[in-house]
C-alpha cells in the first residue's frame, strides 16, 4: 500500500473558527487521515500533517488550499513567523511504497491544479524544484507576501512554475513540494533576550556555517514571557533535536541563561527518536522507554509519542 504523508502549513493561528473549517475540509475526504494540527498565535500560523494514499491525500490538501484562500486575508495578517501564502507551503514526504521521486509527481500535480483552479501562483521547492535556486523554501519565500506582490510579473526570476504571473490578492503564493523528513523543533530560553536567541540561532543554522541541515530564527514569545531558537531540521540523520537542544544549551550557558524547554511541532518518525535516544545514551531496549527518556532529557513540553511519533500515529489511526 502507498503511503505518503503531507504537512499542509497555513497563515492562521489564532481565528479557531477558520483553522477548524481547514481541518474539517480534509475530513471530508476518504482515504485521508487528518493524524493532527497545531495552531500558535505568536507564529500567526497552523501547521496540519494528513496521511494516506497519494490521490485522496492530494484531494485533501487541495480542498484545504481551496479553504484557506477563501478566509484568510495575507493583507490582515501579522505574525512572528515569515509568510508568503494563506497556504504558505504544502511538502509531500515518502511513508511506504513511495519515492521521493513519486512525491515530486504528486506535487507537480496538485500544483498545476491549485494554479488553474484556484488562480494562485505556486512555486515548486525542495526535490521538487526546477532549478537549485528555489531548492531553499527561505529563499522561494525571499520578501515575504510583499516583496512578491511586487516582483512577480516584473522579475523573471520570481516566474511562478504554476498559475498566473500575478499574486493572489488575499491567498498570495503558495510553495508546494517534496523532502525528506522534516522536524520542526524549537527550544525556549529562561530569558527575554531576543538578541541573544537571534545569535544562537545564527550560530547553529546551517547557511551561516552552523550546523548541517539547521534553519533556525530566534523569536520573542511575549505570551510565554520568554525568548525561542525556532528550528526546522530538514535532515534529522544530520542534525537531530538531540544535538541541536545540546549545542544550544551550549551556547545559552555560555551566556548565562538556561534552557527552559524545547518542542516538537507536528509529528517526527521514530527512528529520529531513536537516533536522540543514542546520543543521549540512554532510554533502552523497548521504544516507549527510549520515548520517554528522549521526552524527559529534551524537557519535551506536551510531547505525546503515542500521538506524535507517526508510526503510533498511523497505527492508531
Amino acid at each position: 500500500m502507498q503511503i505518503v504523508e503531507c504537512v499542509p502549513n497555513f497563515s492562521e493561528g489564532r481565528r479557531s473558527d477558520v483553522i477548524e473549517n481547514i481541518a474539517a475540509a480534509a475530513r471530508q475526504v476518504a482515504g485521508a487521515r487528518l493524524l493532527g494540527y497545531e495552531a500558535d498565535a505568536d507564529h500567526n500560523r497552523s501547521v496540519f500533517t494528513l496521511a494516506g494514499e497519494p490521490q485522496p491525500v492530494m484531494e485533501a490538501a487541495f480542498r484545504m488550499c481551496r479553504t484557506a484562500a477563501a478566509l484568510i486575508d495575507l493583507n490582515q495578517h501579522q505574525g512572528e513567523h515569515p509568510r508568503m501564502g494563506a497556504t504558505d507551503v504544502i511538502p509531500f514526504i515518502p511513508i511506504s511504497g513511495v519515492t521521493t521521486a513519486d512525491c515530486v509527481g504528486f506535487a507537480e500535480q496538485l500544483g498545476a491544479r491549485v494554479g488553474r483552479e484556484l488562480d494562485i501562483p505556486v512555486f515548486l521547492y525542495g526535490d521538487a524544484a526546477r532549478n537549485e535556486a528555489r531548492r531553499n523554501l527561505a529563499d522561494v519565500r525571499k520578501g515575504e507576501f510583499e516583496a512578491l506582490r511586487d516582483e512577480i510579473g516584473r522579475d523573471p526570476s520570481r516566474k511562478p512554475d504554476f498559475g498566473p504571473e500575478r499574486i493572489h490578492p488575499t491567498a498570495g503564493a503558495t510553495a508546494v513540494g517534496a523532502r525528506f523528513f522534516l522536524i520542526a523543533y524549537n527550544v525556549n530560553l529562561k530569558s527575554t533576550d531576543l538578541k541573544l536567541a537571534k545569535r544562537i540561532a545564527k550560530a547553529i543554522r546551517e547557511k551561516d556555517g552552523g550546523m548541517p541541515g539547521v534553519k533556525a530564527m530566534g523569536f520573542e514569545l511575549k505570551a510565554e514571557n520568554c525568548v525561542q531558537i525556532s528550528m526546522n531540521l530538514v535532515d534529522y540523520r544530520k542534525t537531530s533535536p538531540a544535538q541541536a537542544y545540546r549545542r544550544i544549551e551550549e551556547l545559552a550557558r555560555e551566556a548565562g541563561v538556561d534552557i527552559r524547554n524545547s518542542e516538537v511541532v507536528g509529528l517526527l518518525p521514530q527512528d529520529a527518536m531513536d537516533l536522540c535516544a543514542r546520543q543521549l545514551q540512554g532510554g533502552g531496549a523497548d521504544a516507549n522507554t527510549r520515548n520517554s527518556f528522549v521526552t524527559e532529557q529534551l524537557r519535551l513540553t506536551d510531547f505525546d509519542p503515542t500521538e506524535q511519533v507517526i508510526e503510533n500515529k498511523l497505527s492508531n489511526a
